[in-house]
């Protein structure tokens, strides 16, 4: 038997240490999942605690805001508690609140402070779209022009971003730079330290969007002195869609006024005095700016039990262990040559790489309509990338096996050909 047999990737199933969390997430039957990247799966942990906050709110009414366990008023500082040591931050620097571009909002519109020549925002050309967007929008409320004070770093090779070029950006014009941790087409990850360090020896406040690390990756943020970030915890984290997202502010920073105020993020033994002036929490909860969403934070409340369990450094081992053996397939038995013409748009090197792969095709779309036909889920990203993320907790070595299988028969059987060439609406 040789590493390219689909026995071996049973053999890495039976020892792989994490292989019983997948009996905890309901998996679609006939179906293999490759698209944790953009929304996990519903595990039964997850599933539980919403249910007790259903329950509790049947029975407690509104006295759940105090007496639910855990108490609603306290929700998103109970959460980010838990999800702090995922981050690599103290417990008061994390709170889970709004959603991924609320939350960039309220934490651009505080840091970026234009003053004189120094003006600009740096970015990449390869960012998600939603953040371009909020950035275009917060220079333009500081009566800036986006045309020339927002600074998208080109890609020298169209699927990723050199850290050189980026360093090189940050002129004496820079008040802010805003990067993702992994950028979502490609999935390279960047080198969150070192960029830091160079943002603050130029003295600029620095801030990421780590959508494609969070439960991904271990992250060091209060370590590397991270100025500020924000997350979704949709995709590895498998708090369901559009469920409540988090955001990290440095200590450093708890003296600040949140140029988005709300009563959420008041001092939470007066908020109830209903003042007119504004007492921030004195913590990260103070960038919270509307009332908890209680039903769409219950999930995490269930997910974060099982990175808790599993343990982030053996979720990113396996991770990575599982993305190699993706690309191993892949050139082992020459997927990357006629007539297959597969590419691998992520970076090889660990250090460099999140949690998914970008499988480049030209006909990247039939492709992933053939997979989807074939019960694999992939996404697709244009012009041409199938994105495949092996999650950790529930993606088995033998899935990866016979995602790639599947991929060498539907170029064999000419199926992607039959395929419409349009993206779907929901890609």
């Amino acid at each position: 038997m040789t590493n390219l047999d689909r026995g071996y990737a049973e053999a890495l199933d039976r020892a792989d240490p994490l292989a019983p969390f997948r009996e905890r997430f309901y998996l679609q039957p006939g179906a293999i999942y490759m698209d944790g990247n953009s929304l996990g799966l519903l595990s039964r942990d997850a599933e539980a605690a919403l249910l007790h906050v259903l329950n509790d709110w049947k029975t407690l009414g509104i006295g759940g805001w105090m007496d639910a366990d855990p108490a609603w008023f306290y929700l998103g500082e109970t959460l980010g508690r838990r999800l702090a040591p995922l981050f690599g931050a103290e417990p008061e620097e994390v709170v889970a609140a709004g959603t991924i571009t609320v939350n960039l909002h309220a934490l651009v519109a505080t840091f970026y402070e234009p003053v004189g020549n120094r003006r600009k925002i740096i970015a990449t050309e390869l960012d998600f779209s939603s953040d371009v967007y909020a950035l275009q929008a917060q220079i333009r409320l500081r009566g800036g022009d986006p045309a020339t004070d927002l600074v998208l770093v080109p890609s020298r090779d169209g699927r990723t971003i050199a850290e050189d070029d980026l360093i090189a950006a940050m002129t004496d014009d820079v008040a802010l730079v805003v990067l993702p941790s992994v950028l979502y087409r490609s999935g390279q990850l960047l080198d969150i330290e070192r960029l830091t360090n160079a943002a603050h020896a130029r003295g600029i406040i620095i801030g990421f969007d780590c959508a494609h690390s969070a439960g991904s990756i271990p992250h060091h943020l209060s370590r590397w002195g991270v100025d500020f970030a924000v997350w979704c915890n949709y995709k590895y984290l498998n708090a369901g869609p559009g469920s409540i997202g988090g955001l990290y502010v440095n200590r450093k920073h708890f003296d600040r006024v949140p140029a988005l105020p709300g009563w959420w993020g008041y001092n939470k033994e007066r908020q109830f005095d209903m003042s007119h002036t504004f007492e921030g929490a004195g913590n990260a909860g103070a960038w919270q700016v509307s009332t908890v969403t209680v039903l769409s934070a219950a999930p995490l409340l269930g997910s974060l039990a099982l990175f808790e369990e599993a343990g982030i450094e053996r979720l990113r081992a396996k991770s990575l262990a599982a993305t190699d053996y993706l690309i191993e397939l892949l050139e082992a038995t020459g997927l990357t040559a006629e007539p297959y013409c597969y590419g691998i748009g992520t970076p090889r090197n660990h250090a460099a790489r999140g949690g998914h792969i970008a499988v480049e095709h030209a006909e990247a779309p039939r492709i992933a309509r053939a997979l989807k036909a074939r019960g694999v889920v992939p996404d697709y990203r244009p012009p041409n990338v199938v994105r495949l993320a092996p999650a950790p907790l529930y993606t088995s070595f033998c899935d990866v096996w016979d995602t790639v299988h599947h991929l060498r028969e539907i170029v064999d059987n000419g199926e992607y050909r039959r395929m419409d060439a349009r993206r779907e609406v929901v890609a």
